[in-house]
């Protein structure tokens, strides 16, 4: 963006103040006041009452007090009033009149209820999930505390539809409706993700490193299903995710917080502290602050290492204990003015870090580490450990700013959202089973050389800069909403592997050309920028009481310039510059029929879209000549798009004391941009496979039979596959299947079925409410990559380094493992008393001790490392809300 394009931001930012403060109203206000109590009579203390201008936009709210009054002072106007308060349903009061100067007196009584209509944003304007014509599933802060998510993944095991592959900490992997291109790896910093997702407004996808925020004060998450590329761009190819956090609230003070402490099954011990504050900064403005900390437990062991005459070797008798413990914490802070009944100003700050001192990675096999060795210690690992020479720790700072303006034009809404994104990413690595096999294996050195510690360093700096306006109205029977993007980033990726003493060692000279080292075995330094444009519009046409019809269209230019450098033994010196670009289309269709009061049907046309970009140059010196062969050539992919095809009904049940969801789609995706391994060169290349294909369905229902008891269960089954087959002809006239990319192969790292169940009952007890909430969570069986599923995948020649067999000979001479990741199925259960201000709650997380395989983690193709990414062992903890 240039100086004069930020300025013309800046001065539409100061007009748009400027023209708001003459709006201040100049009329005598009326007041509305009233009693909260619920259905026995006893009043309700801490409920919310949010009185919303009907013709503005512009709300207010306040909290009852200890006898449950309220009171608030409002512009004469038409409101209409919501009333929330945890544990009862939301009760909604419509056309309420304030009079200038009058008094407006509105009492409510509120039926206990542990369920709630939801609204949410989708559509870039407040709707109900029942009334949102496409799939969509939001979660809300109150069922998400009950079933005892406190993040993504968590998330995802309770929606269907929805996957995330757990890549590590930080390191999360998002996919939905089946639509996966395989694990993104750490070193693949230009892989886009296809998935978008969001902090409220602002964008904060980074295809791997999208970032785990906490979920204290998110008042709901959003998950969008299919292509939304129509209203929320690139990386939406398949779905959206939406952190929406708490707003300021004027009127309103109160203090909220969380204490916690857990207990891991075999493992360390976690805690939380959480405070939170909502304050009136005089009549027309509201600060809303969350601060957050949690020490993560740690469940993972490895053996120590001994060093005995420059050689490392594991060390059996004794066992380093809870490798991946770590804190993660953060603040997020908001300031909402509201100046006038057209104009609300919101600018917020947020920031988090992460810090963790290993993985939650177990090893299969680890070429140090293996009971095979005769001339190494014979090692078995048991059952939540890896062989870790050397610490493995991992830091991520995030740090958001936008700015939030909403100013009403007569009838027509503007708003601007200008975001600033901040992310510093170290990741270091044991790469001691991949540098021997290189040193040891290849090379043929001695275990003095290849048992050296061998520490990689992955350093990731992103910034990004994104300026989204828009506008949008009603008039008559057409609801509309129209705007323009346009975001810039820019990325430093480099990785360093330094052996210390290597050369020394060795007499190999290491130091390189282009900015490796002594001792720098491979070193990378990598600079993208990206800039995105785009021009968007959709608007629905309300045909009759029954029929109304969406359209909508989005225009992207995209451009990525990138320089790269290469250099150190292990890598194919080099430095290049290399550039791609894009444009397109991205339109949206839906009709939205209303069968009854009950149901209505939906179905949709949409398509979505996932960027290109440039392949990593292979590492040369590492690659066999066939490997060579069959992944060179592969300079860059293409954007990879879907057209999703989409019938849906959404039905209220029991008199609205229930729902039923159902959905089907049939998503056909052009260029996939599928993700591999390429063989013994330790590089990963995305190959574009032509055609392929997702089919299947959701289905949500939930329940409310009385005001004591509720349960919901939803169920997602994705049927998607390749249907194209990449082949590489070798110099000899051989035509071989690449890496799996075969006709009818599953695509990766998405379940074909998931389900999830919940249920709450509730009773009065203590002068509270007291309630038991049970979950159960079944994710389907998974491949990794799409050469998994490739008939002998899982047997390995332990041999293929002869005669430098490290730790040979060995007493076998091959390995095999299942890459299909089982499926596994998880049971938490929570006991909670509500109790004034005070939420008491004990719970037990994945009671029957599951061991779920997450992901298939591998080091050199696999004859390095196998390994895989494990979920958290049985938990016992206990956790205390309260709210002031």
């Amino acid at each position: 963006m240039t100086c004069r394009s930020r300025a013309l931001t800046a001065s539409l930012s100061l007009a748009v103040l400027a023209a708001g403060a003459p709006l201040y109203s100049q009329t005598a206000e009326g007041r509305l006041a009233g009693v909260v109590r619920d259905a026995t009579g006893a009043t309700v203390p801490g409920a919310t009452i949010t009185a919303a201008n009907q013709a503005t936009g512009a709300t207010k709210a306040a909290s009852a007090a200890a006898d449950g009054s309220y009171a608030l002072s409002l512009a004469p106007g038409t409101y209409t009033l919501t009333v929330t308060r945890t544990s009862f349903a939301r009760q909604v009061r419509k056309e309420v009149k304030v009079e200038p100067g009058a008094t407006q007196t509105a009492d409510f009584a509120l039926e206990a209820s542990v369920s709630e209509e939801i609204t949410v944003t989708a559509l870039k304007r407040e709707s109900t999930i029942q009334e949102v014509p496409f799939s969509i599933a939001a979660p809300t802060e109150r069922e998400l505390q009950k079933r005892g998510v406190t993040d993504l993944e968590g998330v995802a095991a309770n929606v269907a539809g929805f996957s995330v592959q757990n890549l590590g900490p930080g390191q999360s992997q998002v996919a939905i409706r089946g639509v996966s291109s395989g694990q993104i790896a750490r070193d693949m910093p230009g892989v886009k993700e296809s998935v978008g997702g969001y902090l409220d407004e602002s964008v904060i996808s980074m295809s791997l490193f999208t970032p785990e925020i906490d979920l204290f004060d998110v008042g709901r998450v959003e998950v969008l299903r299919g292509p939304q590329g129509t209203l929320f761009g690139s990386g939406s190819l398949s779905g959206t995710v939406r952190y929406i956090s708490n707003q300021p609230e004027p009127a309103k003070t109160e203090w909220f917080g969380e204490l916690g402490a857990s207990t891991i099954d075999g493992g360390s011990q976690g805690g939380d502290v959480k405070l939170g504050v909502n304050a009136p900064l005089g009549d027309t403005a509201a600060l809303r602050v969350a601060g957050y900390y949690n020490h993560l437990a740690g469940y993972i062991d490895s053996p120590a290492s001994i060093r005995t005459g420059g050689v490392v070797r594991p060390d059996a008798s004794r066992t380093e204990e809870d490798l991946n413990s770590g804190d993660r914490y953060g603040v997020r802070a908001a300031v909402r003015f509201n100046p006038s009944t057209r104009l609300i100003l919101t600018p917020r700050f947020y920031y988090q870090k992460i810090e963790m001192d290993g993985w939650n990675r177990i090893d299969d096999f680890n070429i140090l580490a293996n009971p095979y060795t005769t001339s190494r210690p014979p090692v078995n690992l048991g059952d939540r450990q890896l062989y870790a020479q050397i610490a493995e720790p991992y830091t991520d700072e995030f740090v958001l700013g936008d700015l939030n303006l909403n100013y009403l034009i007569g009838s027509i809404t503007l708003t601007s959202i200008t975001s600033f994104t901040h992310r510093d990413v170290l990741v270091v690595r044991d790469a001691g089973a991949l540098t021997s096999s290189i040193t040891g294996g290849s090379v043929g050195l001695g275990e003095n050389a290849y048992s050296l510690d061998a520490p990689l360093d992955d350093a990731t700096t992103a910034k990004g800069w994104s300026q989204e306006v828009r506008f949008s109205g009603l008039r008559g029977r057409l609801q509309w909403v129209a705007g323009g993007f346009y975001g810039s980033a820019r990325r430093d990726y480099g990785q360093s592997l330094l052996v210390a003493g290597f050369e020394d060692l060795t007499g190999i000279p290491t130091a390189g050309r282009f900015g490796a080292g002594k001792d720098v075995l491979f070193y990378s330094d990598l600079h993208y920028e990206l800039d995105q444009f785009a021009l968007f519009g959709e608007a629905t046409y309300i045909v009759n009481d029954a029929l109304s019809l969406t359209a909508g269209l989005r225009y992207y230019n995209f451009n990525e310039d990138r320089s790269q450098v290469f250099d150190g033994i292990f890598a194919d010196p080099s430095a290049n510059p290399a550039s791609v670009e894009a444009n397109g289309v991205a339109p949206r269709f839906i009709a939205s029929y209303k069968l009854n009061e009950g149901t209505t049907l939906n179905a949709q046309v949409s398509r979505g879209f996932r960027l290109g970009g440039i392949n990593d140059p292979l590492n040369v010196p590492l690659c066999t000549p066939a490997d060579l062969e069959t992944f060179s050539g592969r300079d860059s992919w293409q954007d990879e798009t879907a057209w999703n095809y989409e019938l849906g009904s959404k039905s209220r049940l029991m008199d609205g004391r229930g729902s039923l969801n159902l959905s089907a789609f049939y998503m056909d995706v052009s260029d996939l941009q599928a993700t591999v391994t390429a063989g013994s060169c330790s590089s990963r290349v995305v190959f574009n496979v032509p055609k392929s294909r997702s089919a299947g369905g959701e289905v949500e229902l939930a329940l409310q039979p009385n005001n004591n008891f509720d349960f919901a269960v939803s169920m997602g089954f994705n049927d998607s596959q390749l249907n194209s087959t990449v082949t590489s002809t070798a110099a000899d006239g051989t035509v071989n299947v690449v890496a799996g990319i075969r006709d009818g192969n599953r695509l990766p790292s998405v379940p074909q079925f998931q389900a999830a169940a919940a249920a709450t009952y509730q009773w009065s007890m203590f002068s509270g409410l007291a309630y038991v909430t049970g979950t159960y969570q079944h994710i389907g069986s998974r491949y990794t990559q799409v050469g998994d599923e490739e008939p002998g995948f899982g047997s390995i020649s332990l041999l293929t380094f002869a005669p430098n067999t490290i730790g040979g000979p060995l007493t076998q001479g091959s390995f095999s493992f299942d890459p299909l990741l089982p499926a596994y199925d998880l049971f938490n259960l929570r006991l909670g008393l509500l109790r004034g201000k005070w939420d008491f709650s004990l719970y037990g997380n994945n009671l029957f001790d599951e061991q779920a395989l997450l992901s298939l983690d591998r080091e050199r193709g696999l004859r390095a490392r196998v390994g895989y990414l494990t979920n958290q062992p049985r938990t016992f903890g206990l956790t205390a809300r309260f709210k002031f």
